[in-house]
């Protein structure tokens, strides 16, 4: 006998397999069921341990090319030299090592941020938590926008429609059923009474029965089949490749040509070879990499706690080239904290503070509006959209709460909202009719409207002076920077499905105005983002009044900007669409695929445009964006999973906050890549002038090797640490397609590092004035070092050390002490000598040392502090 599949079980006989009710998983059997079952997770697959991932750090090119130096090494005799390399190498890879692991639990803990939600039924109560914590059993809400957590039965269908196509490839969406199918053997996509994990919700809402997690759905299944997967490069860490393979072939074309003159010049072939592989090894930057993804790593875990998840890296970089904000009014540059302030029933404005609960119309209003309504507020807690929550908190002046009423007065069947009707609809029995609730945007219900509620339950046609006095009442609310529902009912002549044809010749009960008052720090942001060269644009679907007197009181419209709607986008072709936005700054009545238009636009005219979204209908504008913001608390899983970033808190300074780290870390990684480069290049005059003039050799292998050891990654780090600077909202956005080595800054490098190459080289002959080839080489190679850990100071930003603040950057001067100690030590220390090839310096040598490396320095500053002030 074949087992009876899930979708062809009576629903009675699934709640007692499962042991739940429909008040859901009880307290007790929620612990018994985190046992048996453990979190709702697909296997990533297994980690590497800490010690395979130390070893692969081995597999790099560079890498191979040190355990080459160190065998020349070994076989020449220079034991020494050996052991340095060999300390070099393993450094690196315990570094290396370090920030991967670090880099996998920063990965895991934005995973845990980022983690999609669930509204379930338990003990009796509505609760939202992280999907992960799902049980099979449990009782779950879904609604359009949501991603299904898990594999579930369908119990409740309210013009539920699921895209399945992650699964079955097909496009279409699927309608749901509540109804069993007895069907024995039935294709995934034939089993209309199931909904699956990964798929999304298109429209209406549901309740499901969880019947498998994890890695027992059938998303789970296909993940089991693939071993691994792997993570592509960002653009900017391709571009960095490029740019370090360039630059690898010159130093090793350069390398070559070193090799051949010191072989020329009577230098033996393995010395030769060893010294061309250390200038190799000491000049090609291979910490830059690594760098990056450490500088993007912590700006991404900065931001996450600023209250923006990062999702992919190079979003980080594109937040630097932003120069518009499309940005949605609620919730973002509002505090999303609806407040009802007046009714407007029985043709006259009724404020909030003189509510009558005695009064009918008043009374029913207020209950039509907490019965057409899914918001909930358990135990404290708010569920649901802000609008429908103000109403329920408005209903708290009844008797009754939501939830009683809605016991009372059942709710049959529904029409669930969506952004093309701007209306919603459910079905009731009330005092033995069936009448459909209807609310939604006003304009819509009021074209909708043939009859209007007055005081006594009087019900008159509505002729074309109420028509204009509800209208005028409406006005008024929206010049106040009001959001205004409207509601109605009908009479329905059966318990029977309602259809979208049904929602016509209402009965008009009256208005409900709600203020939705700007966030304190909206004004401020809006202020930086027009300093920073930032285009804020507001996009609201209210009427153009109400988006217009929001956005001049945060600042978005000036005198002289324009407003648009929705209809009138329509009626405009591309062409004329581009024209118009840069005189843009309010669109109103918008529905979501106008905003595809209004980003194509301003790409268009070569603008790098952030849109923010929230809705299920959002998610192709904000792929379509440059850079996508998806709001955390408001939106859907499916704006979620289609944005580059998340903002937790839904607030627009958020956004401005974010720019000023994306733009301060493009920054600091181009100030990293300055150091290292500008460094590389004194090291590389400095060994090929000593060549080209006939010079005894400057730096032994060890040398170049300590040197790169001592001034590359933990320098470089610091200077990738800089805290932001909001300065960087003086300057205008950098174009998307500005190369990163541009001609200022190969500038900078190349005369930063001849200067540094100067004093190095007047160290080596002062030290050969005195007779002594080792000598000059300890000098030349001290001086180097230093002016080196000197110049991590000069590459923190443009201003002057004095400006910028030794104290704001410590990481700065730890790397520098560090640096500092490790090479006093080996010119002091008379152990290190021999391994080192070190000539003892006398205290003159050591002065001289110092003022050298520092002159650099000193030069530097000075330019800086000249050009950008102290």
């Amino acid at each position: 006998m074949k087992k009876e599949k899930i979708y062809s079980k009576k629903l009675e006989v699934l709640f007692e397999e499962f042991k739940t009710t429909g008040d859901g998983l009880s307290s007790t059997e929620i612990e018994r069921l985190k046992e048996q079952y453990g979190e709702n997770k697909l296997n990533e697959g297994e980690k590497q341990t800490p010690l395979k991932i130390f070893l692969e750090q081995f597999k790099d090119f560079l890498v191979i090319i040190l355990i080459i130096a160190a065998a020349i090494s070994f076989i020449s005799g220079n034991k020494e030299s050996t052991i340095v390399i060999l300390a070099v190498i393993s450094m690196n890879a315990i570094l290396g090592t370090v920030q991967q692991i670090k880099a996998e639990k920063s990965l895991e803990s934005l995973k845990k941020m980022s983690s999609p939600k669930a509204t379930v039924m338990r003990d009796g109560e509505k609760k939202e938590i992280d999907s992960s914590e799902l049980l099979p059993g449990d009782i779950v809400y879904i609604e359009a926008g949501d991603i299904i957590p898990s594999d579930a039965r369908v119990i409740e269908s309210y013009s539920l429609m699921v895209n399945e196509s992650s699964l079955t490839g097909e496009s279409e969406s699927v309608e749901k059923v509540s109804n069993r199918m007895p069907e024995e053997d039935l294709a995934l996509g034939d089993q209309k009474n199931m909904v699956f994990s990964g798929s999304l919700v298109t429209y209406g809402r549901g309740v499901i029965l969880i019947t498998a997690i994890g890695m027992k759905t059938e998303l789970g299944k296909i993940a089991s089949l693939l071993d691994s997967t792997e993570e592509g490069m960002t653009p900017l860490q391709k571009s960095l490749e490029v740019f370090g393979k360039k630059l690898s072939l010159g130093i090793i074309i350069l390398c070559i040509v070193v090799f051949l003159m010191s072989v020329w010049r009577g230098m033996n072939i393995l010395d030769s070879l060893m010294f061309a592989v250390a200038l190799a090894v000491a000049a090609i930057p291979e910490a830059l990499g690594s760098i990056v993804t450490i500088v993007l790593a912590i700006g991404t875990q900065k931001m996450a706690k600023e209250h923006a998840i990062i999702k992919k890296l190079h979003s980080v970089e594109s937040l630097g080239c932003v120069s518009v904000i499309c940005s949605d009014k609620t919730g973002t540059l509002t505090q999303n904290k609806m407040t009802v302030k007046n009714l407007f029933v029985g043709l006259k404005n009724v404020d909030i503070n003189n509510f009558n609960c005695e009064n009918s119309l008043e009374r029913q209003i207020l209950e039509y509006s907490m019965l057409c309504n899914d918001a909930v507020i358990s135990n404290g807690e708010e569920i649901g959209d802000p609008t429908e929550v103000a109403l329920i908190k408005l209903g708290k002046r009844l008797e009754k709460s939501e939830c009683q009423l809605r016991k009372e007065v059942k709710r049959l069947k529904e029409l669930p909202f969506d952004s093309e009707r701007k209306m919603m609809s459910t079905l009731h029995k009330i005092y033995g009719k069936y009448y459909m609730i209807t609310k939604g945007a006003p304009d819509v219900i009021l074209n909708k409207s043939v009859k209007v509620l007055l005081e006594n339950d009087e019900i008159k046609d509505i002729s074309s002076h109420t028509m204009e006095k509800i209208k005028k009442a409406n006005g008024d609310y929206a010049e106040k920077g009001l959001r205004v529902l409207a509601f109605a009912i009908k009479e329905i002549n059966s318990d029977r499905e309602i259809l979208l044809e049904d929602e016509k010749d209402f009965t008009l009960i009256g208005l409900i105005s709600m203020i939705d008052p700007p966030r304190e720090e909206s004004k401020e942001a809006v202020a930086e983002c027009i300093k920073a060269g930032i285009k804020p644009v507001m996009i609201t679907g209210d009427y153009k009044v109400t988006a217009k007197a929001i956005a001049k009181e945060i600042g978005i419209y000036k005198d002289g900007d324009e407003t648009l709607n929705g209809v009138e986008i329509e009626a405009m072709t591309d062409e004329e669409l581009i024209k118009h936005v840069p005189k843009i700054s309010v669109y109103a009545r918008v529905s979501p695929e106008h905003k595809i238009r209004i980003v194509s636009a301003w790409q268009k005219l070569g603008k790098i445009c952030a849109m923010t979204g929230d809705g299920v209908n959002d998610a192709p504008a904000l792929k379509k964006a440059d850079v996508g913001i998806a709001m955390g608390i408001t939106g859907t899983e499916v704006s979620k999973d289609a944005a580059s970033m998340i903002l937790t808190d839904d607030n627009f300074s958020t956004i401005v906050k974010s720019i000023v780290t994306g733009r301060n870390l493009y920054a600091n990684i181009k100030n990293s890549i300055r150091f290292l480069l500008s460094g590389n290049t004194a090291g590389i005059f400095a060994v090929f002038y000593s060549s080209l003039m006939g010079l005894p050799v400057i730096f032994a292998p060890v040398h170049l090797l300590f040197i790169n050891l001592l001034t590359d990654s933990l320098p470089a780090i610091a200077i990738g640490m800089e805290p932001s600077h909001s300065d960087v909202l003086n300057d205008k956005p950098r174009e998307a397609t500005a190369p990163l080595l541009d001609k200022e800054l190969t500038g900078r490098i190349a005369m930063e590092g001849a200067l540094i190459a100067v004093f190095t080289m007047i160290a080596f002959y002062l030290g050969l004035s005195k007779g002594d080839a080792g000598l000059g080489s300890t000098m030349a190679f001290s001086t180097l070092c230093l002016a080196r850990l000197f110049h991590g100071f000069n590459c923190r930003g443009n201003g002057s050390v004095f400006k910028l603040g030794f104290k704001k950057n410590m990481f700065s001067i730890y790397a520098f002490l560090l640096g500092a100690i490790l090479l006093y030590a080996v010119l002091l220390v008379p152990t290190f000598y021999s391994m080192f090839a070190i000539t003892k310096p006398s205290m003159v040598n050591f002065i001289e040392i110092n003022i050298l490396a520092f002159i650099p320095t000193l030069i530097i500053q000075i330019l800086k502090a000249k050009k950008y002030g102290r």
